[in-house]
């Protein structure tokens, strides 16, 4: 797998996830997120971007990030993963300023379910690796179970060190702040 696998790659890739999360507008009820896709090639190429609530609804970032990719593509039908997966390249690379949800309001599927849909033609799954820069606080969900799912499917989840206090910073932007 050709994909970016030096620390000083992942956090480049994770710097632009977090510029993209300053985008997302802050609100008390949500984590302010960014990510990317990136194409395993020897020229890595970002496939799409995304941040919390850029796409319309109460989308996450890596929902977004499916949503626009599969826009290019004419994929209209919902929920756009179950289609998106065939239009992938293997092995693709997100990456998320946090680990990805596991847990959701009612109607909508978790950001973890959204990863593990994306299947090409052959059922492999598309997302490989998960490179994410803190865990998910459990402010909204308590223990996040998400990262053992994914690695049960046989996606490697890899967490960077070196942004946490910044990221963490941008994500709970907007929240309620105890004294």
């Amino acid at each position: 797998m050709a994909t970016p696998s030096s620390n000083e790659d992942h956090l480049t890739h994770l710097r632009h996830a977090l510029s993209l999360a300053r985008l997302s507008p802050p609100k008390p009820t949500n984590f302010r997120v960014g990510a990317l896709l990136l194409s395993p090639s020897s020229e890595p190429q970002i496939l799409a971007t995304g941040y919390t609530l850029e796409a319309p609804g109460n989308t996450h970032a890596e929902q977004t990030c499916f949503v626009k990719l599969a826009s290019a593509h004419g994929i209209t039908s919902s929920p756009v993963e179950d289609a998106l997966g065939p239009y992938l390249p293997e092995d693709v690379v997100l990456y998320t300023t946090m680990e990805p949800c596991n847990k959701r309001s009612a109607g909508n599927l978790t950001c973890v379910e959204r990863i593990l849909r994306l299947r090409g033609a052959d059922g492999r799954a598309r997302v490989r690796r998960v490179v994410c820069g803190v865990r998910e606080p459990e402010t909204f969900v308590g223990e996040n179970v998400g990262r053992r799912r994914l690695e049960e499917a046989g996606i490697e989840v890899v967490h960077v060190g070196g942004l946490e206090e910044e990221i963490l910073e941008v994500a709970t932007a907007g929240h309620v702040k105890e004294s």
